[in-house]
């Protein structure tokens, strides 16, 4: 399955590693899911787990972002006409269009377009671990 991790499940799975959102993480860097990206995703990933309330050491962040990086199948994501609730939220819809990937978010309503739309397949994190096992 190829999926791209919103952030809210990433961070999730690495604070709370036995949930869905941790499972997910796991089977993506064991590699069996494909985790797509692009260099937007990446740097938020890193953006946001390096914020002191998660207590997380910078070598450790750095040292998943590099794996994920290497791990994960890099694209190149075109802009895509559709207005979202928030625009932050775009580069992970438009990196999931460009891989052919499901979205995986705890937030989707958050995806739900204000105008436009698009086909990209959005689950929660208990979907989609129940989809890939």
């Amino acid at each position: 399955m190829r999926v791209v991790l919103d952030t809210n499940v990433l961070v999730s799975g690495v604070l709370s590693p036995h949930g869905p959102p941790g499972r997910l993480l796991d089977l993506a860097l064991a590699g069996d899911l494909v985790l797509v990206v692009d260099d937007r995703v990446l740097s938020e990933y890193a953006e946001v787990l390096r914020r002191p309330r998660f207590g997380l050491p910078a070598r450790e962040v750095d040292a998943l972002v590099r794996h994920l990086r290497a791990a994960g199948e890099a694209v190149t994501a075109r802009p895509l006409a559709v207005t979202l609730p928030d625009a932050d939220d775009l580069p992970f819809l438009e990196v999931a269009a460009a891989g052919a990937a499901t979205l995986v978010t705890g937030n989707a309503r958050h995806f739900r377009p204000v105008r436009g739309r698009h086909e990209v397949r959005v689950l929660s994190p208990r979907q989609a671990v129940g989809s890939v096992l």
